[in-house]
């Protein structure tokens, strides 16, 4: 099993930037494909982005392709996001998730196997 704990949350203005970061315990988190998600209130919760295990591949939702960026450090056992040039829609409580399965890419919320308690990121206009 792995525990995971995000943070780096936060209010800031339309444009800024924030890093979320993912912090992994109990298995190594190389063992894991890593993913993020989102959902805002009244909303289903919806895929953000994922990085396979060694973090050579990534893969994003359209909404965030080129603001977002996925990374991983497998030796300090946390995995980033890195946010720039935020939107009001971005505002939701982001979510770390592990899951093991051999095909990497996965963005179903259903394909993951363990989550952190959420991080909330709110964008003023």
């Amino acid at each position: 099993q792995v525990q995971l704990v995000e943070s780096g949350g936060g209010l800031v203005q339309t444009g800024d930037s924030l890093r979320l970061s993912c912090a992994a315990s109990g298995r190594t988190v190389s063992s894991y494909v890593m993913g993020w998600f989102r959902q805002d209130r009244g909303k289903e919760r919806e895929f953000v982005a994922v990085i396979n295990w060694s973090g050579s591949n990534t893969d994003y939702a359209d909404s965030v392709k080129g603001r977002f960026t996925i990374s991983r450090d497998n030796a300090k056992n946390t995995v980033h996001l890195q946010m720039n040039r935020l939107k009001p829609e971005d505002t939701a409580v982001y979510y770390c998730a592990a899951h093991r399965k051999l095909s990497w890419n996965r963005q179903r919320m259903q394909d993951y196997d363990y989550w952190g308690q959420g991080t909330q990121v709110t964008v003023s206009s």
